[in-house]
């Protein structure tokens, strides 16, 4: 969930990267600590290569950012993740 309090900057849902052939992941994040993604406290979507969601998960290990969506690209086509399913015991 995005804080309520802190506006979506970075792509547009209709940003031209997007729908690019190279574009397979879309990512909303927000920074921690400074790094090349952005500032401390901002709130970030980004449409990603395969190399740059690389770094992304890079930073993420870091912790310099923390990844709250992820959604697959295919054809320009956002397909959310789907919820992992809890086992009954």
């Amino acid at each position: 969930m995005k804080p309520l309090h802190l506006p979506i900057t970075g792509h547009d849902l209709l940003a031209v990267e997007r729908f690019r052939d190279s574009t397979r992941h879309m990512i909303e994040f927000l920074v921690l600590a400074d790094c090349p993604m952005g500032k401390p406290g901002e709130y970030i979507r980004r449409f990603l290569t395969e190399g740059g969601y690389g770094e992304a998960l890079a930073c993420a290990r870091q912790g310099s950012i923390q990844i709250r969506k992820h959604a697959s690209i295919i054809e320009g086509h956002i397909l959310p993740d789907k919820p992992r399913k809890r086992r009954k015991n």
